[in-house]
């Protein structure tokens, strides 16, 4: 099985990556085509992978095509690799907003799979969710599932709307996180901690509520209760949000992200 990454940015070239560190890529079976004549130099040395600088021969000799564009290329993108393509192939795209209605109008291609990553992929600790069209077989579904799992987990979700709803969630998440984070870092600062301490503090104190949660079945809501005694001060901290009303303010934004991915659908039909 060959696989082939058009677009070797951020996101590409990190599930590139996974995909040649996972023992389903066999060597030389990774290929990639980016317009960037710098960036297919910088990656020309990698023996990892096999660099094409044109995209008609890439598409020849490939059976999964993923796609890590921008989402306004994709028009352009599409227009060119539709003369190369045959109905078995299957697209993966891992462009926002692009929907697979368009994508397979565009192509010409009947097996589409629509994927939303989030930035966690580059350290292998991504989630992904996925969906795809009706003639993406059970067996090709679950292939597929296994490259997305090359950066950390694939959830497969009944359909589209579940992709812009994760979005909201996992996809812009993380800045959600770096947000909340930021604003304890800026806390610690203000409190006289030193640039490195307030880092250990934060981090680590994410990363074990994290393992906390991940390894029992208590609900977030079951957490605080555990951490806030009556009249101490993670009860004066939690007291605090609730008068802010901070939790309507995060339910607000994930809502106002959910509403853009739909919008962004919207834009390339």
């Amino acid at each position: 099985m060959k696989v082939l990454m058009i677009g070797a940015g951020n996101m590409g070239f990190t599930f590139a990556e996974g995909l040649v560190a996972s023992s389903i890529i066999k060597k030389g079976n990774l290929l990639i085509y980016d317009k960037s004549p710098e960036l297919r130099e910088k990656l020309s040395d990698d023996d990892r992978f096999r660099i094409f600088e044109e995209l008609e021969p890439a598409l020849l000799m490939t059976h999964i095509i993923f796609i890590a564009v921008k989402p306004h290329h994709a028009e352009d993108l599409f227009a060119e690799m539709k003369p190369h393509l045959h109905k078995d192939q299957i697209v993966v795209s891992l462009m926002a907003g692009v929907t697979l209605d368009f994508i397979e109008n565009a192509t010409g291609l009947p097996k589409v799979v629509r994927a939303m990553p989030n930035l966690p992929a580059k350290v292998g600790k991504g989630v992904t969710a996925f969906t795809e069209t009706k003639d993406v077989s059970k067996i090709e579904q679950i292939t597929i599932r296994s490259l997305l799992d090359s950066t950390g987990v694939a959830i497969h979700v009944e359909n589209e709307t579940f992709i812009n709803k994760s979005t909201a969630i996992s996809g812009s998440g993380p800045a959600y996180v770096f947000y909340f984070m930021q604003s304890m870092f800026e806390a610690a600062r203000k409190m006289g901690f030193s640039v490195n301490d307030s880092k250990v503090l934060i981090s680590n104190t994410f990363e074990g509520a994290v393992q906390l949660f991940k390894d029992s079945s208590l609900s977030p809501e079951g957490w605080i209760d555990r951490v806030a005694s009556k009249g101490g001060t993670t009860e004066a901290a939690i007291d605090s949000m609730k008068d802010n009303n901070v939790s309507a303010k995060i339910k607000e934004a994930a809502y106002a992200a959910f509403e853009r991915a739909v919008e962004l659908g919207q834009e390339t039909k």
